[in-house]
């Protein structure tokens, strides 16, 4: 049997497809974000990275990368075991205490990325719960579906942020079987924005719990960066908030919050927590550190939403289709994935602007596009570039210009 061959002929039809994945090798230099060298061929040396999820940059901000330094010297280099092997820091509780803060929780769990923290928390809560009944956004992240997937609980896809879709479909399960409704505040593809109110008040309704995903929101929406729901003053009306420490707060990891018994429920329970080498001390010391600061600093969210609102304006007035949402992320439709790959290439190699195509399975065939998130350091210069070069290739490709 010829295994690489088997492995070949689907890569060959993956890129057939226009749907094969190219990394692009960058260098991120400290203090220059959005900038970065290229190490890739037929680009320019430098480019300008327009789709990082550092939204925030905060993986440069000299908070963070002094927090980080301070702990290696403190700490070393790794955490040493799982959490519950000698891999438990001081610095871990530190970070999990400033997580429940932000949200307004009891507790936090650590976890070594956003997507383990939603893959354990939902299959241990759907296979531990008995009977439990899972109702999943058709959109949620694919962490969210595996993790489901992996609980064998029984699932129920409700209609994308549709309120009156999940009450028909709560109404119609037993009252006395746990539920837990399980949703996303930003949803990072199309940019939209979950009801949270509503959602909220129908599950309440029919006594489920709630999980909501706030990994595209943690740091960039509320007072102090809680997210949408502290932003809507839902946080105490929300069983369970995740998040991530890898895009606004600008590290790595992924957590979960909760009350005390919901929290330790999930240490003593989850494999994907107990079998896996805890974050390294100084991932967790820089994360706290770009917590607090964004507690406090409404700086770095006013500037991103500023350029945010720039880049749109400047988009509508070329013409240049994009999805229309509430959010920072901006989705320009392509709807074809071929012409997607050419165009990033094209803007890297002719404009030196990075953004990666989003093809299927990420997003439905024929709805492809470039995403476009920019930062608080994306300078007007870089805004108007962007646009120029967009619209010349516009021209030169014959791309409609209507989004639907």
């Amino acid at each position: 049997m010829d295994y690489d061959a088997l492995f070949q002929t689907q890569l060959d039809a993956l890129k057939a497809e226009g749907n094969y994945r190219i990394f692009a090798e960058l260098e991120r230099q400290r203090g220059q974000f959005p900038r970065a060298i290229s190490h890739s061929e037929n680009t320019p040396d430098q480019v300008t990275v327009w789709c990082s999820n550092d939204y925030l940059g905060m993986g440069q901000h000299p908070v963070v990368i002094n927090a980080m330094k301070d702990a290696v010297d403190r700490f070393g280099a790794g955490a040493g075991g799982t959490r519950n092997i000698s891999g438990t820091n001081h610095a871990h509780l530190l970070l999990e205490r400033e997580l429940a803060d932000l949200h307004g929780k009891e507790a936090a769990l650590l976890f070594t990325s956003g997507y383990v923290s939603n893959w354990a928390a939902l299959s241990t809560l759907g296979s531990r719960l008995p009977d439990c009944i899972i109702l999943s956004d058709e959109l949620n992240h694919a962490s969210m579906i595996e993790g489901i997937r992996h609980s064998r609980a029984k699932k129920v896809l409700w209609k994308h942020n549709d309120p009156k879709d999940l009450e028909a479909k709560l109404a119609a399960l037993p009252a006395n079987a746990p539920k837990i409704v399980a949703f996303e505040s930003v949803y990072s593809m199309d940019g939209d924005i979950a009801p949270i109110r509503e959602i909220v008040e129908v599950a309440e309704k029919y006594g489920a719990m709630t999980y909501l995903d706030e990994v595209h929101a943690v740091g960039m929406y509320g007072p102090r960066g809680g997210g949408v729901a502290e932003r809507e003053g839902l946080m105490d009306r929300i069983t369970l908030i995740e998040g991530t420490l890898g895009k606004a707060y600008g590290v790595v990891g992924g957590y979960i919050t909760g009350s005390v018994a919901l929290c330790d429920f999930i240490r003593s329970f989850a494999s994907g927590f107990i079998f896996t080498t805890a974050l390294p001390p100084a991932v967790a010391a820089a994360a706290q550190a770009s917590i607090a600061h964004l507690k406090a600093s409404n700086t770095e969210r006013e500037a991103q939403r500023q350029q945010v609102a720039r880049l749109r304006a400047k988009l509508d007035r070329a013409g240049i289709p994009h999805l229309d949402n509430d959010s920072h992320i901006i989705p320009v439709m392509i709807k074809d994935p071929v012409k997607c790959r050419q165009l990033a290439d094209i803007l890297m190699q002719d404009f030196g602007i990075y953004v990666q195509p989003i093809n299927y399975p990420t997003v439905p065939k024929g709805t492809e596009r470039l995403r476009f998130t920019p930062s608080p350091y994306h300078s007007d210069a870089d805004i108007d570039h962007l646009v120029a070069a967009l619209t010349t290739l516009w021209k030169r490709c014959a791309i409609s210009h209507a989004v639907a």
